[in-house]
């Protein structure tokens, strides 16, 4: 049976710009949102999103500032994501929602769940954010770490962020193992042609709370987790290997604080897993989405056999 298609992405109105948003499976089923991180886009679930459509509505949106949503003049911080997101949901009037993130998409994803824990059904997640206690903490591989720490240097981030294209041209390409094709490569580039176009980018770069700062994020992001902990909702965490900033070590170790997780290890791979393990990435994300709603039906059922006893 082949697996529904993606449309070309739609395009919302939402607060002073616009959002795009690809989409696939029925308009009134069950939502899973997919939220994609830096640098990429909704492009970057392409090849996941169909193994849920056939039962789910799939939507993908393009953070702001990225893929083909508006580009307002802003400083493109985490808390304007935040405003955007949650404007972008709105809009589309989405009550509940499984949830699927990568990258900064986890750090959006997070900071949802602990507001509205009643909305998520689910949360899938690979290569998360969250507070960096040290630089030897953020990334497993140092010459990443040192590359990191030139973004976030005034002056020189900009440079090689915006004017060279660094993150676009090298971390993405050689955060995958397989290489990508020429159109796959040009899609990753293509909303992003001049150097004010790479502004959102190289602020996300700056964002990551690492040794506290920025603060505001740092403050944000360990209220996220500490809810996270506390959460009864299923959760599912991706982990490759090596992995980039999640390690299956540390996924291991992250996976014992939290309740109801399961971690699944793909295999080989850096950071963006999207790239490398899509099949396996969707078909567990299918199975797993089909046994939360097995297990609701079964408490409903017993619920109702409850009701009925005299």
């Amino acid at each position: 049976m082949p697996l529904p298609a993606i449309a070309s992405p739609l395009r919302v109105s939402v607060l002073d710009s616009t959002m795009s948003y690809r989409q696939a499976g029925p308009e009134h089923a069950p939502v899973v949102l997919f939220l994609h991180g830096n640098p990429t886009s909704s492009y970057i679930w392409r090849n996941i999103m169909p193994a849920v459509a056939g039962t789910h509505r799939a939507i993908a949106p393009d953070l702001i500032g990225y893929g083909q949503s508006g580009k307002p003049d802003m400083d493109y911080r985490f808390a304007d994501h935040v405003r955007y997101l949650d404007a972008f949901i709105e809009t589309l009037s989405l009550d509940e929602f499984y949830l699927v993130a990568q990258d900064w998409g986890t750090a959006l994803a997070f900071h949802l769940a602990a507001r509205f824990p009643q909305r998520v059904r689910g949360l899938a997640f690979m290569e998360f954010i969250r507070p960096f206690e040290r630089w030897d903490d953020f990334h497993q591989n140092p010459q990443a770490r040192e590359t990191f720490r030139r973004f976030r240097t005034p002056g020189v981030g900009e440079e090689m962020i915006q004017r060279d294209n660094l993150f676009l041209e090298r971390v993405l390409p050689g955060s995958i193992r397989r290489t990508l094709s020429s159109d796959e490569l040009a899609a990753y580039k293509q909303p992003f042609p001049t150097v004010q176009s790479r502004k959102p980018i190289w602020r996300l770069a700056n964002e990551l709370p690492i040794e506290g700062q920025p603060r505001d994020v740092h403050r944000c992001l360990t209220e996220a987790h500490a809810a996270l902990e506390a959460s009864t909702f299923p959760k599912l965490l991706f982990v490759g290997e090596p992995g980039a900033i999640v390690s299956p070590a540390f996924a291991k170790q992250f996976a014992a604080a939290q309740r109801n997780i399961r971690v699944v290890e793909l295999g080989a791979g850096f950071h963006y897993l999207q790239e490398d393990h899509a099949a396996q990435i969707g078909e567990t994300l299918r199975e797993w989405i089909g046994s939360i709603e097995q297990d609701s039906l079964r408490v409903e059922a017993i619920g109702e056999g409850v009701s009925k006893l005299p």
